[in-house]
């Protein structure tokens, strides 16, 4: 028999065994100073609001047991946990407990990921995983996954695996038979998508268009048939030369540019290429951006028209 001192602690349990309990609000973390700037975190990061939030706190519940001993032998879980595009308020109460009571943080950046922690006081370990050290960092979080850890993936904003390398964690957990547990949130694709005003029951999301134009035309181009509605992400600083490469290739159709969306500034711009065009004219503009744009539409033939 195992002596008390082998015996592990019992853990917080994120899935089946505890259930959210909301307590009183509480102030956001003393690190958010009145100015909206975090202690230790470049200027350019901003709180863009003032509130108060649930707390969450486990409790026990019937059946469940405080000897933990035998949690190393399970494996542990993948939570893909959506985290807000801008605004604090967005973030879940699912979330914020999952966040909580996991072992470990894995984050796109970890001083991005630390404000929002910080924010929440949630206090749970951090490690990055971005492109360009996934290769290496993936390991490490399957051997802990391995030892029945549970690990949160969390990106700068949004939901994890939509381009950025999440998806090849998210790959090699279901590989080794790792539970991949989704908790569900903001996505600029969809906040984009859900304004725009576009058909909506299919649409093609690209992701980044490419850095070259010749790339980014011959991209553009093969997408000049499809019929859906297109989604793409774009820079503010190439937003220019990418309008003129898509009104050169797909033509002068409607599109939404969405940019810093949820956030103080956000910004909505509707009308044909040409016209967002000349909107923007030769203003520097910032923030993330996300295109919307219509899809090829069927021209009709002269006898549909005396048909009608």
């Amino acid at each position: 028999m195992a002596s008390s001192s082998d015996k592990r602690p019992c853990r917080k349990s994120i899935h089946g065994s505890t259930k959210p309990v909301l307590s009183k609000p509480f102030v956001p973390s003393r690190a958010l100073r009145a100015n909206g700037e975090s202690k230790g975190s470049p200027r350019t990061e901003k709180a863009t609001f003032k509130t108060n939030y649930l707390a969450v706190r486990p409790e026990r519940v019937e059946g469940e047991t405080a000897n933990c001993d035998t949690v190393s032998k399970k494996k542990g879980s993948l939570y893909i946990v959506s985290t807000p595009i801008g605004n604090l308020e967005d973030i879940t109460l699912r979330a914020i407990r999952i966040l909580n009571e996991a072992d470990l943080i894995a984050a796109e950046d970890t001083r991005h990921t630390l404000l929002l922690l910080r924010h929440f006081d949630i206090r749970t370990p951090l490690t990055s995983y971005f492109e360009g050290n996934e290769l290496k960092k993936k390991e490490f979080i399957l051997s802990r996954l391995k030892l029945g850890d549970r690990v949160a993936l969390v990106s700068d904003a949004g939901t994890p695996g939509i381009s950025d390398p999440g998806f090849r964690l998210i790959r090699l957990a279901v590989d080794h038979g790792i539970p991949v547990i989704p908790i569900p949130g903001p996505s600029a694709v969809m906040t984009a998508l859900s304004v725009a005003g576009l058909p909506t029951d299919a649409f093609l999301f690209k992701g980044f268009l490419p850095n070259k134009s010749k790339k980014r035309r011959d991209l553009l181009k093969q997408l000049g048939e499809v019929r859906e509605t297109l989604i793409v992400y774009e820079s503010p600083h190439r937003i220019q030369e990418a309008l003129k490469d898509i009104l050169e290739t797909l033509g002068d159709r409607e599109i939404v540019l969405t940019r810093e969306l949820t956030k103080l500034y956000e910004e909505i711009l509707r009308g044909k290429v040409s016209e967002i065009q000349n909107a923007l004219g030769e203003k520097k503009i910032k923030g993330e951006i996300t295109l919307v744009i219509s899809g090829k539409t069927r021209k009709k033939t002269v006898e549909e028209i005396g048909r009608q």
